[in-house]
């Protein structure tokens, strides 16, 4: 049994090493592969990379050239 409410879960904020403290996290979009979008999150106050995520597609993407 799954928990719609639990699907997808967002970071708000995240430990940043470069920081050493949690700080809030900027979500930027890194490419849309076949299976998702890829984002990576971005420490708020020195950009450093904290970490990425694929999120499924809602409906099939279709690209035309």
């Amino acid at each position: 049994m799954k928990n719609s409410s639990f699907q997808q879960l967002e970071a708000t904020s995240l430990y940043c090493p470069r920081c050493k403290v949690a700080v809030p996290v900027r979500k930027r979009l890194l490419i849309i592969l076949p299976d998702g979008e890829k984002f990576e999150y971005l420490c708020t106050r020195c950009a450093t990379s904290l970490g990425n995520k694929i999120e499924p597609l809602s409906e099939e993407v279709r690209i035309i050239i």
